[in-house]
């Protein structure tokens, strides 16, 4: 990928037009473990029509911002996890289970009753509508494989390390078929090493590098302390973090504008290049670029900037449209300044 000394990217998730999905429905309710396709404003017969029309607007508004590495913005999904989770084989759709989500409530989640196993693709289409939209380099998100087992009863397998296993293979597949059609970079969101820390240390790692290891492409995982939509105190640490410095993914993505996170923190992952969260997405008001610079000249301290990509917080899904923008376009901003300070400095000290 030819890309800029600290490229800006989004993690994921873009907001998606009222005129495809009822938002106010969407920010009402917790993300949706199982499908939700009540949600969807267009007809069935023209809705995948309308999910390539509402990716275009999303390619054109990251590219007009500056971002350097392009998303779909999720909108094929009703959530991060649902649409692939229950894309697979070896669930009832009929007949939900329930989980205890990381907030303490008990949500619908997908059940397993069979072998998990992926019989089709569910992102290679998402992959080649944005390779035909955009000339940069493209990332795509899929639930991880530990998220999953957290996010579904778990009705089939001995025990859950097994159903992450399961899901493991599954990811791999789809993993495998996105760099197979040209997919730059594919990230897993695994949200729930952080939601749940003890269970992750059992069998997290192993979990992860059977779904991404030796892959062709760059990998990328996700962690987060949860939507700041629903989630307003965080933590300014991660409980689960040192550990991932040996997993098999080249990026780890980190919340770090909303918590405050210690950057201190960033010094646990040595020889990953960090996707730092520089954008606050529970606050309405959009950061000034300069303040954003500040952070990242601050996270520079600690990581070298060749392994440095800026980003939001978490996927920007339950912003307002015009708000998600100038946030996006403040951060491409804030990027631009400091690595002009980086070519100030490097002249400087060669004279």
């Amino acid at each position: 990928m030819n890309l800029p000394p600290l490229p800006v990217t989004l993690v994921g998730s873009y907001p998606q037009p009222g005129w495809l999905i009822d938002r106010k429905r969407l920010t009402e309710r917790l993300p949706s473990r199982v499908r939700a396709r009540d949600l969807w404003r267009v007809d069935p017969e023209h809705l995948a029509e309308a999910w390539d029309d509402a990716t275009a607007l999303a390619v054109m508004a990251q590219e007009k911002a500056g971002m350097d590495v392009i998303t779909d913005g999720e909108m094929r999904r009703e959530s991060y996890s649902n649409r692939f989770a229950n894309a697979l084989d070896g669930l009832d759709p009929d007949h939900p289970g329930t989980a205890v989500d990381r907030t303490g409530r008990e949500v619908p989640v997908p059940r397993v009753v069979g072998e998990i196993s992926r019989v089709r693709a569910v992102e290679v289409d998402t992959v080649r509508v944005l390779l035909g939209l955009t000339e940069r380099p493209v990332r795509v998100t899929l639930p991880g494989p530990f998220t999953m087992t957290q996010q579904a009863q778990n009705d089939y397998y001995g025990s859950d390390a097994e159903l992450a296993m399961a899901y493991a293979a599954a990811v791999r597949e789809e993993a495998r078929d996105l760099f197979a059609v040209g997919c730059d970079i594919v990230q897993i969101d695994e949200p729930y090493l952080q939601a749940r820390p003890e269970a992750a240390r059992d069998y997290a790692i192993e979990a992860i590098d059977a779904a991404m290891g030796d892959l062709s492409g760059t990998t990328a995982l996700h962690v987060c302390f949860g939507y700041g939509r629903h989630v307003e105190d965080k933590p300014g640490r991660y409980d689960f973090l040192a550990e991932l410095n040996d997993c098999s993914v080249d990026q780890i993505s980190l919340e770090a504008a909303q918590p405050n996170l210690d950057l201190d923190q960033l010094d646990l992952l040595p020889d990953k290049t960090i996707v730092l969260g520089v954008l606050n997405l529970r606050d309405g008001e959009v950061e000034d670029p300069g303040a954003i610079a500040e952070r990242i000249g601050e996270a520079l301290g600690h990581v070298p900037v060749e392994k440095l990509v800026v980003a939001p917080d978490c996927g920007m899904k339950y912003l307002p449209r015009p708000v998600a923008y100038r946030k996006m376009e403040a951060m491409a901003r804030a990027a631009r300044l400091v690595r002009a300070g980086l070519g100030e400095s490097t002249a400087g000290s060669s004279s």
